[in-house]
């Protein structure tokens, strides 16, 4: 068990699980959500859990699955507003290959930077036709947010990293986690799944405040 899991373990709460992966475009579309979560109770601790949504992949993204996705895509623009540069699909090689991304979020959150990072890397993937599969888009993430890239390429490929994600995506697992994003509110030894809305914060922030009355009876 990481040291970070292990401290939301121990944490009395209320605090907020956030399981989210940096290349779910779901996930990009919660953003202002959580975002507006995070204001709204501001002395919560909020822990981000790399979803690990595909695994290792140096083979190109078959073609229908790129139809899959890019019609994902504009169906979250059509739905929720949510902003995409399509251009992307003809710019770049896409790979279904998620754990990068999730690697990095973790080496960012040792310095206090995870939400930098995620940022960075939606932006690019999302706005910038950028492909975050890449380590050279990774790499100027980082630097984007101010982390020395040459250490950050040689932590990126250690056996040490790779092995806490995999005891995060272990954890979130057993947390019954089925998509991302996913939002868990912990509250001692109580864990509450709440239920999302991608358009109004406000539902959301209701059951919050619900479920931590519900623990005070």
């Amino acid at each position: 068990m990481t040291d970070y899991i292990n401290a939301l373990i121990k944490d009395d709460g209320p605090a907020l699980v956030y399981i989210m992966d940096p290349m779910c475009s779901w996930c990009w579309a919660f953003k202002p959500v959580i975002e507006e979560i995070r204001t709204a109770f501001p002395g919560f601790n909020v822990y981000t859990l790399p979803g690990g949504l595909a695994p290792d992949s140096s083979e190109p993204m078959p073609e229908a699955q790129k139809v899959q996705i890019s019609s994902i895509w504009k169906k979250i623009e059509s739905t929720v507003g949510t902003t995409f540069n399509h251009d992307f699909w003809t710019q770049c090689e896409p790979r279904r290959s998620t754990y990068p991304t999730c690697r990095a979020l973790l080496l960012a959150r040792d310095i206090g930077k995870e939400n930098e990072m995620i940022d960075s890397i939606q932006r690019a993937y999302y706005l910038n036709a950028q492909n975050p599969s890449d380590m050279a888009t990774l790499a100027l993430c980082a630097a984007e947010i101010g982390m020395d890239i040459e250490p950050f390429k040689q932590a990126m490929v250690s056996d040490e990293l790779d092995e806490r994600l995999q005891q995060e995506l272990t954890f979130h697992q057993r947390l019954g986690v089925q998509g991302f994003p996913s939002l868990v509110l912990k509250v001692s030894d109580r864990w509450m799944g709440i239920g999302l809305d991608y358009k109004d914060a406000k539902s959301m922030i209701e059951q919050i405040k619900a479920g931590i009355e519900k623990t005070d009876i």
